[in-house]
């Protein structure tokens, strides 16, 4: 019988895209962990780490990390992209077999990552890490993050996007190069991981508090990114805007009716002066509330159309030769 080559006996290669922004507080502790997680598999491994316009030492640290089991790549954005933008250079940038998207912040253990390899292996394409509990975090924000979810489930129709489910998770090669072929300018991510398809599988884990720092999303910042999510997959809020302004304008021409024959059968030619005041303000504020839902449609479209790239690299750092993949 003949010999197989080194390249078809070789292991798979398994690639991890980071994004990281200001994360210098929790990076080394991030990696050990990780190093001591890709050690004990019996796989390859590249670990992509993008550096998403940090303002402190994160790229300075990333550049001088290693790693015994494999590649240390990484990706330096020329300003701050946001974090969908940041997982999308990273996927660009990835070579292996499966690709595994996880923060650096250790709220997402990669003590879990060999449980998403087993479902891979096991045929799934997308092995997404769903969260049974949240800890570290209030209650307004457990509360207002299981709202969100169950809200663009519903708004978002035949795409099915997993409730309590972040960016963690790990994609086969081609739900990878799917998800790299969408490259509108409004990303959210989620949305577009359920979007492509193929077999998924959950995993259900518990999150961790935050290692160290702060986190970098407020409330303000997660209110723009709902309404991101609930604009790029859906057209709900177009469709309710025009429910609204019909009722409205049945409302105001039953109104109007019982105005009439009021002033004929009371003899009332004058109408009430607050009552006008009220009405005005009232279509006024449905008005103005259905031009700014058109508003939020019209900008993105505006930005799409201008084709601009996603994002640009000041940098690009390989501590070791990239290991080929295999087929």
């Amino acid at each position: 019988m003949d010999e197989q080559s080194p390249q078809q006996t070789a292991p798979p290669l398994l690639s991890i895209v980071v994004p990281a922004y200001n994360e210098m507080e929790v990076i080394e502790a991030f990696h050990q962990r990780l190093q001591d997680v890709l050690a004990g598999m019996s796989i390859r491994s590249e670990i992509v780490y993008v550096n998403d316009g940090s303002t402190d030492d994160t790229l300075t640290m990333l550049r001088g990390l290693t790693s015994p089991t494999g590649t240390v790549r990484v990706l330096d954005l020329s300003r701050n992209f946001g974090k969908e933008i940041a997982m999308t250079a990273g996927l660009d940038h990835t070579g292996g077999d499966a690709v595994v998207v996880i923060d650096a912040d250790l709220q997402d253990p990669p003590e879990l990552i060999p449980e998403l390899v087993d479902g891979w292996q096991q045929g799934y394409d997308v092995v997404y890490a769903t969260r049974a509990s949240r800890d570290g975090e209030t209650a307004l924000k457990k509360a207002t993050a299981k709202l969100f979810y169950r809200t663009i489930q519903k708004l978002a129709g035949k795409v099915h996007i997993p409730e309590d489910t972040g960016d963690f998770r790990l994609m086969s090669r081609r739900a990878t190069e799917a998800v790299t072929q969408l490259r509108e300018q409004h990303r959210f991510m989620k949305g577009l991981f359920a979007w492509v398809g193929f077999p998924q599988k959950s995993v259900r884990y518990r999150r961790d508090p935050r290692y160290a720092g702060t986190t970098k999303w407020n409330y303000w910042k997660l209110w723009n990114f709902s309404l991101e999510g609930i604009t790029s997959f859906s057209t709900a809020p177009l469709r309710l805007a025009t429910y609204f302004g019909f009722a409205t304008a049945s409302l105001s021409f039953a109104y109007g009716l019982f105005i009439i024959a009021k002033t004929l059968l009371l003899g009332e030619p004058v109408p009430g002066f607050p009552s006008l005041i009220a009405l005005i303000t009232f279509l006024g504020g449905v008005q103005l509330l259905t031009i700014g839902v058109l508003g939020e449609y019209l900008g993105r479209m505006f930005n799409e159309v201008k084709h601009r790239p996603l994002y640009l690299l000041a940098g690009d750092y390989i501590a070791e030769a990239v290991q080929p993949r295999s087929e």
